[in-house]
């Protein structure tokens, strides 16, 4: 599979051709992370890449793209916890320091972590776990997407 979508996630998302995609909400699209070296880790797309903070949706729009972060944290608390007895929490963040586009990060945090890191942030780990292959996305983590993806369906019909 080509790897251009990862230079247009919106636009492939958008195109059907992301295959990230785990489900369409509302004003974004439910991915999971392409780095899952906290199993769950997903990401909230919106679905206009012009669209570059929270501030720049209409009210109505702003409130389905909060309640689509909402459903999609809900969805991998959910499948965390049934997977991962160790399942602490899950860390909503709307930063948007590196991609321009408006996108909601959804991190599950873990009693299996590091001590000095199972209560700071995500983004003080080491910056390798972003790129060492070992924690890429890939098909040991397909029951964990299958059950983020069984959860964002119950939290959406």
């Amino acid at each position: 599979m080509s790897e251009d979508w990862r230079q247009d996630r919106i636009g492939s998302a958008l195109r059907g051709e992301n295959p990230m995609v785990l489900r369409r909400l509302g004003a974004g699209f439910a991915v999971i992370g392409d780095v899952q070296f906290l199993p769950g880790y997903s990401v909230l797309l919106v679905d206009d890449p012009a669209v570059q903070r929270l501030s720049d949706l209409s009210a109505a729009r702003r409130m389905e793209f909060l309640s689509g972060m909402d459903k999609l944290g809900e969805a991998v608390e959910r499948a965390c916890r049934r997977l991962d007895p160790a399942f602490r929490r899950v860390n909503l963040e709307i930063l948007g320091n590196t991609d321009p586009y408006l996108h909601a990060h959804v991190w599950p945090r873990y009693d299996w972590e590091p001590a000095e890191l199972v209560g700071r942030p995500v983004w003080l780990y080491p910056r390798e776990h972003w790129s060492d292959e070992r924690y890429a996305l890939g098909p040991q983590h397909s029951a964990l997407r299958g059950a983020i993806s069984e959860e964002l369906g119950r939290l959406t019909s």
